[in-house]
Order: structure tokens, then C-alpha cells, then sequence
């Protein structure tokens, strides 16, 4: 009735490490994580604001700055 609650989600610094990888031809941002081992990036969110970046550094616990890929 009045809405769940979200939980808040988890990923293993150790292991992986938030970016926004970024498209130079047309300014898209998606939010992930870049497996440290495989090198493989897992996207999580579309980033088309500063709130959706906010959003998305809530849920998953990031403090501070996230790194941006091209």
C-alpha cells in the first residue's frame, strides 16, 4: 500500500569497479561495472541526468567520483 522499500544492492570492490562508460559520437552515459579480471563491463543504468547518477550511486553504496571509459 505504501510502497516497498528498495534494498539497497552490493557489488565486490575487489572484483569490480563502477564506470560510466560514455559514446563520444552522441554524448550517451551508461552506469556499470568493469570486472577487474575479465575486463568485461556489466551495464546496469542509463545515465540521462544528474539524478540518475545519483540514483544509481544510492543503490549500490558509491561514495565519491565514478571513472568515465570512451
Amino acid at each position: 500500500m505504501f510502497g516497498k522499500k528498495k534494498e539497497k544492492r552490493w557489488y565486490d570492490p575487489d572484483v569490480k569497479r563502477p564506470m560510466i562508460k560514455a559514446s563520444i559520437c552522441n554524448g550517451e552515459q551508461v552506469a556499470g561495472f568493469k570486472n577487474l579480471q575479465t575486463g568485461a563491463f556489466e551495464e546496469i543504468m542509463l545515465i540521462r541526468n544528474e539524478t540518475d547518477l545519483e540514483s544509481f550511486k544510492k543503490e549500490y553504496g558509491i561514495s565519491g567520483e565514478i571513472t568515465k571509459i570512451y
